[in-house]
């Protein structure tokens, strides 16, 4: 992603509403305390792939006629679906039903049906081959996706609690596609895990089980807990997607489709904290700020530095408006230095440099990479927690390397860099963060190379024109941007021309102008 192209028409469509989903946090009295079943996502999903979650999934239109079919399952139609939908994926995901209030193995052949087509589910219910049993099913929490998902759901997580573990079948994953394992854990196993960056949870659980495991110490069962979390009010939570690392999207005026810019806040609730790419310049962005300062400063943390990745005007925010919501240093590489008014508190960090946070849940270091390509003094950021990489790739859309102040060869190096450091997670500066590393840098660098040389195919075929080097270049994207793919031509032919192509160099020269 990037910063709107100064003169460029960009057309913005209206972000549309979340769609409806529910997932089932179904509990047990273990051992060592309440357990709560997480199953791990495939890989291959396009949502969350590798993370553990619930189960669950999004409301269909099955869910929705099952809630008119079975007025019994909830007096509300949204939440009868919502029923529905978990009652349906039970079945599919873990081979479950809930009969004579607990826990059993669905009948293989109808869960066969409900695999081969979802709507069998319905009809299976009306023919009693499978209940409609909502006994002690209840609505616990409901969160909504932030605006930088591409896609976003509105999720009611429900609650089940299946009594003792002898009481509890195993989840039955064969001929399911959703999960790959499951594991009953405690939520402080689950946490702690967490914590040592060994499993993945969707930011959402992540809060939910920090308030039921803060809530099984002051009550003594899960039905209890459960009841509390019904009433509370839903709110705005933290968006953890690993520990010591909070996304704050902030709305900016950057490359569609993304509407926001990832700030990051790193440090323990408590602690000292820094700002990553303060973006915030409309009344809007500052509000959100403010209010996530005012919660760091409750909870008795420090604002001791502001980090920015790149100079670019949609991750600096307005600097004098920031200063009157909370005052810090200004860490950024000599070339982003040179757009911030100078200070004497701020700081060039470099290739090499490290900082270390100590917070109440220890000391965390963070290594500083010098990453141009995007742009001139581009950083990245290293811990455990995996890299921030601010443009060095996106959660969704593209990253754009401008031809006047990019640099595609040195880009293409850096995502190498980048790969070779095998990190937990990818923190990007647009879109949500990406949890299979490896994939998403080979996917880039595959595209980017393979585009590479699509560029000096057409000039091997003898194409002068730009624009017409660009239109083979992307033939296979008929529906790039037509300003966009030239200039990101322009940026090819540059890094060609810095290899040697003698042909490019002839081509540039007769171009002029660099966009």
């Amino acid at each position: 992603m990037s910063e709107v192209p100064s003169g460029w028409e960009i057309t913005r469509s209206e972000q549309r509403p979340p769609l409806p989903s529910a997932s089932l946090m179904i509990t047990r009295d273990g051992e060592d305390g309440v357990e709560i079943l997480i199953c791990r996502r495939v890989e291959s999903m396009p949502s969350f792939p590798g993370y553990w979650a619930f189960p669950g999934g999004g409301i269909s239109r099955v869910d929705k006629s099952a809630a008119k079919a079975f007025p019994t399952l909830h007096e509300d139609p949204v939440m009868g679906a919502s029923f529905a939908c978990m009652l349906r994926e039970l079945v599919e995901e873990l081979g479950w039903v809930i009969s004579e209030g607990k826990i059993t193995l669905a009948d293989l052949d109808a869960r066969k049906l409900v695999l081969e087509d979802k709507a069998a589910w319905l009809n299976l219910a009306i023919e009693s081959v499978l209940p409609t049993e909502v006994n002690g099913l209840r609505m616990v929490s409901k969160r909504t996706t932030p605006a930088f998902a591409p896609m976003r759901f509105e999720n009611r997580f429900l609650h089940y609690h299946a009594g003792a573990v002898c009481d509890t079948p195993s989840p039955q994953l064969s001929g399911q596609t959703e999960f790959d394992q499951t594991r009953w854990l405690t939520t402080k196993q689950i946490l702690d895990e967490w914590e040592e960056h060994s499993l993945k949870l969707p930011p959402p659980l992540v809060t939910l089980l920090q308030k039921v495991s803060s809530l099984l110490a002051i009550h003594v069962s899960m039905e209890e807990v459960s009841k509390v979390l019904s009433k509370e009010q839903p709110g705005e939570r933290s968006i953890m997607f690993a520990n010591g690392v909070e996304c704050l999207p902030l709305p900016t005026y950057t490359l569609p489709p993304a509407s926001t810019t990832n700030c990051y806040i790193l440090g323990d609730e408590g602690g000292p904290r820094i700002i990553v790419d303060a973006a915030a310049k409309t009344p809007e962005a500052l509000k959100i700020l403010q209010n996530k300062i005012d919660l760091i400063k409750q909870d008795g943390g420090e604002i001791i530095a502001t980090i920015f990745t790149h100079r670019h005007s949609d991750h600096i925010g307005d600097l004098s408006a920031i200063s009157n919501i909370y005052q810090a240093p200004i860490w950024a590489s000599a070339a982003t230095h040179k757009y911030i008014p100078d200070c004497d508190t701020n700081k060039v960090i470099k290739e090499g440099d490290s900082f270390t946070l100590s917070g109440p849940k220890g000391d965390v270091s963070w290594n500083v990479y010098l990453t141009p390509g995007h742009c001139e003094g581009h950083i990245c950021l290293s811990s455990a927690a995996g890299i921030i990489v601010g443009d060095m790739v996106a959660g969704m859309g593209t990253i754009l390397i401008p031809p006047a102040e990019g640099d595609m060869g040195e880009y293409l190096y850096q995502l190498e860099r980048l790969k070779n450091m095998n990190p937990h997670l990818l923190f990007p500066s647009h879109g949500p963060v990406l949890p299979l590393p490896e994939k998403t840098l080979s996917h880039y660098i595959k595209h980017r190379n393979a585009r590479h040389e699509r560029v000096a195919e057409a000039v091997e075929l003898g194409l002068t024109d730009l624009q017409e080097i660009a239109d083979f270049a992307y033939a296979d994207t008929p529906n790039a941007h037509p300003q966009l793919k030239v200039q990101q031509t322009q940026a090819h032919l540059l890094a060609w021309k810095k290899e040697g192509n003698e042909k490019v160099n002839l081509i540039l020269e007769s171009i002029g102008e660099i966009f």
